[in-house]
């Protein structure tokens, strides 16, 4: 037995095999086009003036920008990042909870701490806790008014390192502080005040539903924070400790090698910020997956999804 389509579903058909296949063609942006054909003109003279122009001595740079000394120098860099913002960020977090507890003696120490580490220059806090050992000749501890049960001179236990970290840690704590207390206070009340009505526990309230919602708001900020202090830390060269700057000061006093010098520096920096910034990128699209009903597409699935057009013969 066969079937045989009516007359109208016939037509269809016919009608749908002869339509032509139309090409799909994107909205045309004169604006947007005029300004990234401006744009290009500009960055490129800018490039090749950059490449071209021998003063930069692109052969130092390569000589030295992978230096024992300078790698030395990376890594001491990076050991204070990661020292000063996890203690930072961690000691924040307690400024933070202190800020928004219900103790006016809390709030108040909290309060004066982000003010004043906030209000005095990181140079001068690193040189202040570097000559501490002028206020203080000998660190104690004991009972107040009572025995001491340690005692060791100010001098030996603050060193260069000790002083840079010290610095930064306290510094960046005030910074982050304020940071988690935006986010937390980012957080709907109503939020939880729906769940405290149906039970939940203080800690399952603050974990499940606090924090999942306020690290989308203080990711942003603290990654800022993160690689502000990856730049911070060439504050440090004041104590003369080996970090990135300081070294690469050192050579180019030796080698009266400036600007190649310094282009290194900053080309180690830059590389540090990039990855930082991938970093920064992925996770926050990690944690927005609660909040929006489909993620953006990365670079990469834009660039696989241009070159998959492009093969099929449509525009994108």
């Amino acid at each position: 037995m066969t079937a045989t389509l009516s007359p109208p579903v016939q037509g269809l058909a016919l009608e749908a095999r002869s339509a032509p296949i139309r090409r799909i063609v994107p909205t045309k942006h004169p604006v947007r086009t005029v300004v990234t054909i401006a744009v290009v003109l500009v960055l490129i003279p800018i490039l090749l003036s950059v490449l071209g122009n021998p003063r930069w001595e692109w052969g130092v740079v390569a000589q030295w920008f992978t230096a024992e000394s300078v790698l030395r120098g990376l890594g001491a860099t990076l050991l204070l990042t990661t020292i000063a913002g996890s203690v930072g960020f961690v000691l924040g977090l307690l400024l933070a909870l202190m800020r928004i507890s219900a103790s006016p003696v809390l709030q108040a120490v909290s309060w004066t701490y982000t003010w004043i580490f906030r209000s005095v220059p990181l140079l001068v806090q690193l040189l202040l806790w570097y000559n501490l050992g002028y206020l203080y000749e000998k660190i104690q501890l004991g009972v107040p008014f009572g025995p001491v049960f340690f005692e060791v001179q100010t001098t030996t236990l603050i060193s260069q390192f000790a002083a840079a970290v010290l610095g930064l840690t306290l510094h960046q704590a005030a910074y982050s502080s304020e940071i988690i207390r935006g986010g937390i206070l980012s957080v709907d009340q109503g939020q939880l005040e729906a769940a405290a009505a149906l039970g939940l526990p203080r800690r399952r309230r603050a974990l499940r539903i606090v924090l999942p919602q306020a690290l989308r708001a203080i990711l942003p900020s603290a990654f800022n924070e993160i690689v502000g202090l990856v730049k911070g830390t060439s504050v440090v060269y004041v104590l003369a400790y080996n970090e990135l700057f300081y070294t690469v000061q050192v050579i180019y006093n030796r080698t009266q090698q400036v600007l190649p010098l310094l282009l290194v520096a900053t080309l180690w920096y830059v590389l540090i910020t990039s990855v930082l910034s991938v970093a920064q990128y992925y996770i926050e699209r990690r944690f927005a997956r609660g909040a929006l009903r489909s993620l953006p597409p990365t670079p990469w699935q834009r660039l696989r999804r241009v070159i998959g057009s492009r093969s099929l013969g449509i525009q994108p």
